[in-house]
This record gives structure tokens, sequence and C-alpha cells, in this order.
């Protein structure tokens, strides 16, 4: 089965990313209002969780991507990766404290981290010279997930107000369904018998220049790439309404759904550098706007560019990677990367808790546009 020249596998993982996104994101963008509004936690506290996640994940992708190429598998990670996220996501429903949501959310967390790396070096062993078009369907199809979530959370909330546990009770539905296609999930052949003395020092003495240089600005980037549940809350502020908060994020996954797949093919036939620093520029542009903002009716058109951005940004750099390694090296040159982005997170997350805190909410946004744009300008003079 092919979608426009999309594996059969690339779908398969597709749909598992779909409902693995569906629980996830019926979660994430009431966690931080179930944290602040049903706990009493800090904006502090909900950076520093962010940041724990964060870094956990990254921890684990770097050694699972370098796993999965030492070993020439990678469906068993992706077995196991989604199946300990999607059991442990409904935790707090159950026990309903902080420490239950951080325990949630940093064991779902280690199953992103056991499972991501080795998942993208699959997805780009199955393609073609369209790199761009295979990790820009599998955000499609991941972020149509996030469009599904929330909508959900927003029907259940109606139905049940106040009662933030049983939506994570309820969560348990599709990632059964994730999990349950993860083990349709097959290794590629060509794969398979890659030596056991692939590593770090290995990688990166044959590593090309110019995908140190794309660590280098991915990294410091994702200093002031701090969660998005700032935005979330950023928004309930200006709307004074959750529902209103979440829909805004709905929205903004329902662009970036709709745009990942198109733009894609975009950054195969344009280039994977330009697309992704049209793409830092934008999201420069959100956040100077999302600082200085105060009108209900602009957050939407915000929300809207912030999802070209990430269209522009999340698999175009996993394409970009790929294009620059071997396959028997994109699982540690995939999780080298997001290893110390998300190091970079949790330093960005705990910073923006901080600063919104100590100097409000603009502060933050503030930063986090100016870096961006600096980190666009440095990759746009950089040549090949």
């Amino acid at each position: 089965m092919k979608i426009k020249n999309i594996p059969r596998a690339v779908v398969i993982l597709g749909l598992v990313s779909f409902f693995t996104d569906f629980a996830s994101e019926m979660l994430y963008p009431i966690t931080p209002i179930f944290l602040t509004s049903v706990l009493g936690a800090s904006m502090s506290v909900v950076g520093l969780i962010e940041g724990i996640a964060e870094v956990t994940a990254g921890l684990l992708k770097g050694y699972f991507g370098t796993l999965s190429d030492k070993l020439g598998k990678r469906s068993i990670f992706i077995v196991i990766g989604y199946s300990l996220s999607g059991f442990v996501k409904s935790l707090p429903g159950l026990i309903v404290t902080v420490p239950a949501v951080i325990i949630s959310r940093v064991a779902d967390r280690i199953g992103k981290g056991i499972r991501t790396a080795p998942r993208d070096a699959l997805l780009a062993s199955h393609a073609n010279g369209n790199t761009g078009a295979v990790f820009g369907f599998h955000r499609s199809m991941d972020t149509f997930g996030a469009v599904a979530g929330p909508i959900a959370a927003i029907v259940l909330l109606y139905l049940f107000p106040g009662k933030y546990s049983w939506i994570y009770l309820f969560a348990l539905i599709p990632s059964v369904f994730a999990i349950g296609f993860t083990f349709a999930v097959k290794d590629k052949k060509t794969a398979a018998g890659i030596s056991n003395k692939k590593n770090y020092a290995n990688f990166w003495k044959t590593a090309p220049a110019e995908y140190k240089r794309l660590l280098t600005f991915l990294t410091l980037f994702s200093l002031v790439n701090s969660s998005d549940v700032f935005l979330i809350l950023k928004s309930k502020e200006i709307a004074h309404s959750d529902t209103i908060a979440i829909l805004g994020y709905v929205f903004y996954n329902l662009i970036y759904a709709l745009a990942s797949y198109p733009i894609g093919i975009l950054a195969d036939k344009f280039g994977k550098k330009t697309t992704f620093t049209i793409g830092l520029i934008i999201f420069s542009l959100v956040y100077f706007g999302f600082a200085l903002n105060t009108n209900f009716y602009l957050i939407w058109v915000l929300f809207a560019f912030y999802g070209i951005y990430a269209a522009s940004t999340e698999g175009v750099s996993k394409a970009w990677v790929s294009d620059l390694v071997p396959d028997d090296f994109r699982g540690t040159a995939i999780g080298l990367l997001t290893m110390l982005s998300s190091f970079a997170v949790m330093a960005g997350s705990i910073l923006a808790g901080f600063l919104w805190d100590s100097f409000g909410p603009q502060a933050p946004f503030l930063l986090s546009a100016f870096v961006s744009l600096f980190v666009a300008a440095g990759l746009f003079l950089f040549k090949r």
C-alpha cells in the first residue's frame, strides 16, 4: 500500500504515532491547567516538570539511537517505547497528586526516548530520495492525532466539567490502539547485520561538517524553544478561558498537520536549509507576537503561523540529518541531535518558568524571539 510514494511501513508508523499523539495530546494541554488550577503548582514547577521530562527523554534518545545502530534493529525499540508510554499516561487519573503527574510525564518520556531515534532511522531507511516527504507525512499523521486529542479533551471537559483526572483515564483507549499497531512494524532487511562497534567516537570522526554545524545551531535554538505549555498558559491569560487556550493549541496542530506533508515535499525540492531557516524566522515573529499581544483574535493568527513554523522545522530537521549520514549511523546521528536538543529544552523550560515568575510573561517570549532570529541568520550565512 502506498500513498503518493509513501511506503506501507511509513503509513503503519504514521498510524502508531496518530493514536499515540491522540492520547498524549488529550493530556498535554490540560496538564499545566491541572497542575496550576487543581493542584496549586507554580509556573516554576510546571517548567521544572517539563524540563525533567525532556532531559530524561534526551538521555535515552541518544543511547537507544546508538544501540539500535549497533544491533541493526529498530522495531523492538518501537514496540517497547510506545508500550511504556501508552500504559503510564493514565496514572494521574488514579493518583491525583503532583508526584503522580511527574512520574507519569517522566515515564512517558522514557518511552519516547527509547523509540524516537530508532523509529526515525527506520523511517529514513524507507525513503528513496524523498526524506522530506517521508518525514513530513509522518509528522502530519502524528499531528492529526494532536488535533483529535485536545478536541476529545474539550468534549470530555464539557460533559464532565472539572473532571481532569477522568481525561487521564480516557487516554488509555487510543493508547491501546497505538500499541497494537506497533506489532505490525518490521525491520527493513537492509538494516540487519550492522557492526556492533558503532559508537559516538567513531561516528563523530566521520560525521560531515554540515551535520556538526547543524547540531550546534539546533542545540542553541532549543535553549529558547521552551515547552508549548507556556503558549497555552499565555493564551489562557489573554482569553481568560481554558477552552479557548486549548482550542488555540488544537488550531495550531491542525495547521501543522495540514502543512507538514506539502512542506516536506517543498523541502525535498528547494532544500532543507532554506525551509528550516524560514521556519525559524516565523518562530521569531510568533514569539514576538505572544510577548506583546493582548488581543483575543490575534491568538488564532499566531497559532496558525506557529503551525507553519513547526511544519517547516520538526520533520525537516530529521530529514536534513538523514540526508547527511549513512543508514548505519542514522540512529546515532538523530539520537545525538535529539539528546542535546532535549537537554537544551530542559534548561529552556526551567528558564522560561523562572523568567515568567520573576519578570512577567513577556520576558521568556522576547528572549526566544531574539535568539531564534540570531540562529536563523547563522544558518543562512553558513555555506554548505
